[in-house]
């Protein structure tokens, strides 16, 4: 008797240079063992360079492929970045109403290079998701906006964090990536906060590397699929903060493209030097 699948939802957008969203996505899950749909929010034009534009998608072409995907696969978990707008911030809220798995949602507001993506409509869609989220992955910018003021240290960083889960019924866990805390320190620390228990910390050295796009896609998605494999999110975490390390320092002798270059996931398939 053939065994079913679980699989992992990205709801994200479209990047065509594969650096970050739906196709950092794909390949972090994959490269982890992990079966993965997608249902592309907002279609960018963008590379390493930078974004030109970002269009989303009609909310019930979203919504849509969401339900197209939760009647067929056996989805534990949907991993939520880039919403593109309000409107399809409650399309996917309609969508996921009713979902039983885990949401890991990662508050993609701006791109790398500055560029709003989610607030177009200010943070009323953000939060619209952020109510749907069992838990989130936000950096310090993307935090500072949630929490309406500005976080210039961990300890700042942390009580923000925790103040999420008054807010978010759902929430159970909430991941700081740490990489602009600190940035002039040789390592990073990410945090992980559980409600009612101090914050569990991880290092790493700090990775040189001209290849940093689309980190928080890669890490969310990972930490999405070691949980799935888990079902520990303080194992998870540490995987994910090891995983994402090694994945930068993998990368950190290799060009890919002009500028900010995407993460080298197809290094862990292949150590082939093929230039």
């Amino acid at each position: 008797m053939r065994r079913q699948a679980r699989a992992i939802l990205s709801v994200a957008g479209s990047d065509p240079s594969g650096g970050a969203g739906i196709q950092a996505d794909i390949k972090t899950l994959t490269v982890l063992g992990v079966y993965g749909a997608a249902a592309v929010t907002a279609v960018t034009v963008q590379n390493s360079l930078g974004m030109e534009s970002c269009q989303p998608l009609a909310p019930e072409l979203v919504a849509a492929q969401v339900r197209a995907v939760l009647a067929d696969l056996k989805v534990s978990h949907v991993k939520i970045g880039m919403i593109g707008s309000r409107a399809v911030a409650q399309a996917i809220g309609q969508e996921l109403a009713d979902f039983a798995g885990e949401v890991f949602y990662d508050p993609v507001i701006s791109s790398s290079v500055g560029r709003p993506l989610s607030a177009t409509d200010g943070l009323e869609g953000v939060w619209r998701v952020a109510g749907l989220a069992t838990v989130m992955t936000p950096n310090l910018p993307e935090l500072s906006l949630l929490a309406g003021r500005e976080l210039i240290n961990a300890e700042q960083a942390l009580l923000a964090g925790a103040e999420l889960f008054a807010r978010l019924p759902k929430l159970k866990a909430v991941v700081l990536k740490g990489g602009h805390l600190d940035e002039g320190r040789p390592e990073v620390s990410d945090f992980l906060l559980l409600p009612g228990l101090p914050p569990l910390s991880r290092r790493h050295p700090r990775v040189i590397t001209p290849n940093t796009h689309g980190t928080g896609c890669t890490f969310a998605a990972a930490l999405a699929a070691y949980h799935q494999r888990g079902g520990d999110y303080r194992r998870a975490f540490e995987q994910t903060v090891d995983f994402l390390a090694h994945l930068l320092q993998l990368g950190a002798g290799w060009r890919l493209g002009q500028g900010n270059g995407g993460l080298c996931h197809h290094l862990l398939c292949s150590p082939k030097d093929d230039g």
